[in-house]
């Protein structure tokens, strides 16, 4: 077994056991894991794709996860083209900015916060008017896929009732999955599944101004004065006042030196 099979055999188990209401997620078929089908819901409101139920496509090369997946929606949404792959930082259109770590999960996450972010002129994105998306939103609850195994000809919001009861039996969702999903946000996030939530690649935002705050200037201290420092020509002046005697002595060495040399080369002369 390649170590991309084990992969994502480990994330289809995963998505299986700590599932998210967010999201459903699974191989066409048991036979082709590089081939996935994806059903999504909407950004919460204000979002125009609020309570709209997406379905798509993904597509793993088999290097995966050493290379990242490609994307598509099925469903016409009004933010991405129909059948085309989506240009996003964690699409093969941007292996550079890919991290192995990253899995279906958090690329699924990652997809549904990038849905309200502008096209601008991305490969496959659109730029409609809100309320085209918000028709289409209402549209997508029904909309089936007709060569998909897992919804074999059912809507997508049957699809993702049927998803929400294996949540329920998981413990993830409360009542019929529109209601609170406090422990789903939990499990979306990546805690269920030990995922790092801080490398989940997010949609670009501008910051927000921040209000400017006081610089409090500590009170200036005044360095002490310096010490004035003794001349080193005085202090060497200082030094030979203490002390003629040592020059003296000195002299009358080299003087006695001379002698001697002088009386030696004397007696020397004399033998010749």
């Amino acid at each position: 077994m390649s170590p991309s099979t084990r992969r994502l055999l480990k994330e289809s188990t995963d998505l299986q056991t700590n599932p998210s209401p967010y999201f459903h997620a699974a191989p066409v078929s048991d036979t082709n894991l590089f081939d996935w089908h994806f059903t999504l819901l909407g950004p919460p409101p204000p979002s125009p794709y609020a309570g709209g139920i997406y379905h798509g496509r993904i597509t793993l090369p088999p290097t995966y996860p050493l290379r990242p997946p490609s994307f598509r929606f099925l469903t016409p949404s009004g933010r991405f083209e129909v059948n085309r792959e989506i240009c996003l930082s964690i699409s093969g259109h941007h292996e550079e900015t890919w991290q192995p770590a990253w899995g279906i999960r958090t690329a699924l996450i990652a997809l549904r916060s990038f849905m309200d972010g502008d096209a601008k002129g991305q490969v496959g994105g659109l730029d409609v008017a809100d309320e085209v998306r918000r028709r289409y939103a209402r549209e997508s609850r029904t909309w089936r896929c007709d060569g998909c195994e897992g919804s074999k000809g059912r809507g997508n919001e049957v699809v993702m009732r049927e998803w929400w009861g294996v949540c329920r039996e998981r413990g993830v969702v409360d009542g019929d999955g529109d209601g609170d999903m406090d422990e789903a946000a939990a499990a979306d996030a990546g805690l269920s599944a030990g995922v790092d939530t801080s490398q989940i690649p997010q949609a670009e935002v501008q910051p927000q101004a921040q209000p400017q705050q006081l610089q409090h200037t500590p009170p200036a201290t005044r360095p002490p004065p310096p010490v004035p420092a003794a001349p080193a020509a005085a202090a060497a002046a200082a030094t030979s006042q203490d002390t003629p005697w040592l020059d003296r002595a000195i002299i009358g060495v080299i003087i006695a030196l001379v002698a001697m040399i002088l009386r030696r080369l004397t007696r020397d002369m004399d033998l010749d």
